[in-house]
């Protein structure tokens, strides 16, 4: 059996909303085709329109190929060697961002091609389980173009996942920073008010975690706030600083009462080592398709174990990026968590719509999968309705 091909569809919601803080408002699909007719799935939260052109854009020399010529003709059992055959012959235009993006989705594709041509859920190729279940947490966007008005939609979202079955919720506060969520800015005040609203809705024994998407400037005006927060029983908080300050997070790291998690945009196992070594965070988010895909996602798992930092994987996409996280998580005993966006409480047609067959929750936890590979089906009819080919994609356009 050999690689035939690989597609991609670029998926985008109508009258998508740019001022929004939300990637699950667009998508990668990757489809990995073989002679014998059998297809691996894959997704990655990036922008859709880089990936596609790193992977169908011909090359010109051995440091800068294309991702599809680079695989057309492999085994695609040959699943690690692939990623390194991948990450050498796109060097150039690859080795971080987009590229090692680009790598990811297929590689979580070609992951799924491996169960299917095995008989086999992705889990048991991984390794095996070191649980019977794993537990997710709901990850909350508000609605509304005002504090009040996205404080009182986290209210009633946390409630709603509560009534849903989860013992778990992440609380997206993004009042300050370069991504206010629909252009709304607030005050230290306005965050620990929110959370405090929303500890109130939900009661002491339910787990709450918070991400303020890079909300703040330097890590002693993060602190105040991550003293201020110390009340409500915060599971972690995500972001608290930009992406490069490692110094900051190495201080927060010291002296912060709250634990400290970041990860979602790391590109690979080496920007993680480095995160980790340097930035001492508590938590590692590695999202599958960024970080490089399942190959890449259990390296930095292992590195995480040497660490004693916990890993909850990042993922704002579909049920694809789900599953994948899923399958990771079985193996990891240092893994609590993994994110889960609610299909029902998301916002996103696309989330509800592409895959026919979403993950359910059982007394709070999802079960072991034994369907091959990831076991995702996707909705073809979703394929073509939101396929970003037939609409405007430039919202300066409108």
């Amino acid at each position: 059996m050999k690689i035939s091909k690989v597609e991609c569809h670029a998926l985008l919601v109508p009258n998508y909303a740019p001022e929004a803080c939300s990637s699950a408002q667009d998508d990668i699909v990757v489809e990995v085709h073989t002679d014998e007719g059998l297809t691996g799935i894959g997704e990655v939260d990036t922008n859709p329109w880089a990936v596609a052109s790193l992977i169908k854009s011909p090359g010109s020399h051995v440091l800068a190929r294309s991702l599809e010529e680079i695989l057309v003709g492999c085994d695609p059992l040959d699943t690690e060697a692939l990623w390194e055959k991948m990450y050498v012959g796109s060097l150039m235009a690859g080795r971080r961002g987009a590229g090692i993006c680009a790598m990811g989705a297929i590689d979580m594709a070609l992951w799924d091609l491996r169960g299917k041509i095995l008989g086999l859920p992705c889990w048991k190729l991984l390794g095996g389980a070191r649980k019977d279940a794993v537990i997710p947490y709901a990850s909350l966007l508000p609605a509304g173009y005002n504090v009040a008005e996205q404080r009182e939609s986290l209210m009633a979202m946390v409630q709603a996942a509560r009534t849903m079955g989860f013992r778990a919720a992440k609380l997206e506060v993004c009042f300050m920073g370069p991504y206010a969520h629909n252009g709304v800015q607030g005050s230290r005040q306005d965050i620990v008010g929110t959370v405090a609203a929303c500890r109130d809705a939900v009661g002491p024994d339910f787990t709450l975690m918070l991400d303020v998407c890079y909300g703040w400037d330097n890590a002693k005006e993060a602190l105040r706030a991550l003293h201020d927060l110390e009340p409500y029983n915060l599971y972690f908080v995500e972001t608290p600083l930009r992406l490069d300050d490692l110094r900051g997070y190495a201080y927060l790291h010291d002296h912060s009462p709250i634990r400290i998690a970041a990860g979602e945009l790391q590109n690979g196992r080496f920007e993680f080592r480095q995160l980790m070594d340097e930035g001492k965070i508590d938590v590692a988010q590695p999202d599958i398709g960024r970080v490089g895909g399942l190959t890449e996602a259990r390296r930095v798992c292992d590195m995480a174990g040497d660490r004693g930092v916990q890993i909850v994987p990042h993922c704002w996409k579909s049920a694809i990026g789900i599953m994948a996280s899923l399958h990771l998580a079985i193996g990891v005993a240092h893994c609590p968590f993994i994110e889960f966006l609610p299909a029902p409480l998301s916002g996103s047609r696309l989330r509800q719509e592409l895959v026919l067959n979403e993950p359910e929750l059982q007394n709070g936890a999802l079960a072991l999968p034994d369907a091959p590979g990831l076991g995702v089906k996707l909705n073809r009819k979703a394929l073509d309705i939101f396929s970003a080919d037939a609409q405007e994609v430039y919202a300066l356009n409108r």
